[in-house]
């Protein structure tokens, strides 16, 4: 017997309509915001990692060489992608581009919790506005897409960052720091101990004595951002702080305020973020990780050889990761069932006439099934009751002698005959009352 890969997930039915009604969700959500739906490759030439990030990288890939010698990876998220695309028609697309998709992903890592190599994410995108209003949409759409999915304010929160504040803030100190080690050691500051964390800035070129003054000031730029500007002289510091307070002055306007935090010590690990960056966390704190999260990438369309294009966006996993634990934690995960509208069970040899309401009344859009094993009526029924049939319309050699049907209610066990040429009828969606 063959057993499946750490890492990856099966889905069975009932689990599986649970998920799909949160995909659902997330995806609805995003069209109503006007983000219109595109699918992208699952394999991608490894360069569009290694190039930004070293070939180090290679090792959290499922990369390899192809049959024409390149060397390719399983997508390991949706980004660089995205922006490939974008530069492959800027000309042609119009601006804004709002973008959107669902699909599976592959990291090879640590398996934990809510983190998988496999995993299933959404990826919400805006290309062409570098205006506060963009951040804000995405921080709306994903108040927004949380809220529909039956989560409140008691929840979760948004913890709101700026990359360049973190940045320029560091190019402060006297000192050779590498901004990306830094901003790194940054992101890891809740997960590792204090020490290690000084250590890893250390490291990064700032002396304990600065790693200490560096954290303090974003503990006290979480508290009131004038900190940050009264610290420090530099025009870029004090542009990066204007704009994180535009940004929390647009989702006031949009509604979405009450959400967000001011977390400095978010930091977002991935190096082609530039500006707002955000995380979502469960308010409870029962899910230790993010989320998930998103932020600003103005320089990736220009590093992938298109025209200077500023974007934000945000992806949150929806299977095999820790957006379920949050709607499972809060109460308000779907129910894990299968339901099915119609059974149209046969008596004897009735099969054109049942494959004949099965045919009607799924026109009028419901889920119908029929036998198609040639089972005992007994059978039948136990079949019907186990996929949750909300009615059984049954179809007999006997009851076709008197030009009908029996209708049960299988809630109710409630039955009664109606007369064929009147079921389904006027009705998309008959039931018991609609004949008696």
């Amino acid at each position: 017997m063959y057993e499946g890969l750490k890492g990856f997930r099966d889905f069975y039915p009932a689990e599986m309509a649970a998920y799909r009604e949160v995909i659902d969700t997330v995806e609805e959500t995003a069209r109503g915001y006007g983000f219109r739906e595109i699918a992208t490759p699952a394999l991608e030439r490894a360069e569009m990692w290694t190039d930004k990030s070293g070939d180090d990288i290679v090792d959290e890939l499922y990369a390899f060489e192809d049959k024409g010698g390149r060397l390719v990876t399983l997508t390991p998220e949706l980004t660089p992608t995205v922006a490939r695309m974008v530069v492959a028609k800027q000309q042609e697309l119009s601006k804004p581009i709002k973008w959107f998709s669902t699909r599976p992903f592959w990291r090879y890592e640590q398996v934990q919790q809510g983190r998988f190599r496999e995993f299933y994410q959404a990826n919400m995108d805006i290309f062409g506005s570098s205006e506060p209003d963009a951040d804000a949409e995405i921080l709306a759409y994903c108040a927004d897409m949380l809220t529909n999915l039956g989560l409140t304010n008691e929840d979760f929160e948004f913890r709101v960052s700026h990359r360049d504040i973190l940045g320029e803030l560091l190019n402060e100190f006297d000192a050779d720091v590498n901004e990306r080690d830094a901003i790194r050691a940054v992101d890891k500051r809740a997960k590792v101990e204090e020490n290690e964390y000084l250590d890893l800035l250390y490291e990064a070129g700032l002396s304990y004595d600065q790693a200490r003054e560096f954290d303090d000031l974003l503990l006290a730029g979480n508290e009131d951002l004038a900190e940050l500007t009264a610290w420090s002289d530099s025009e870029a510091v004090h542009d990066a702080v204007a704009n994180l307070e535009n940004v929390l002055a647009a989702t006031e306007d949009f509604g979405v305020r009450e959400y967000c935090d001011v977390s400095l010590t978010t930091a977002r690990g991935l190096d082609y973020y530039t500006g707002v960056v955000f995380e979502c966390f469960d308010s409870a704190g029962e899910v230790s990780r993010s989320v998930f999260g998103g932020g600003r990438y103005d320089d990736l369309i220009e590093q992938f050889g298109g025209q200077p294009t500023p974007a934000v966006g945000v992806a949150p996993g929806v299977m095999n990761s820790t957006l379920p634990l949050l709607l499972q934690r809060a109460g308000v995960w779907p129910e894990e069932a299968v339901s099915t509208d119609y059974y149209v069970l046969q008596v004897g040899d009735t099969r054109p006439v049942a494959a004949q309401v099965a045919r009607d009344l799924r026109e009028a859009g419901n889920v119908v099934e029929t036998d198609v094993s040639s089972r005992s009526f007994g059978a039948q029924m136990n079949y019907a009751d186990s996929i949750n049939a909300e009615t059984v319309v049954i179809v007999g050699e006997q009851d076709l002698e008197n030009d009908e049907f029996t209708i049960k209610d299988m809630h109710s066990g409630d039955q009664t005959t109606v007369p064929v040429d009147a079921f389904p009828g006027e009705y998309d969606r008959p039931t018991l009352a609609d004949f008696e």
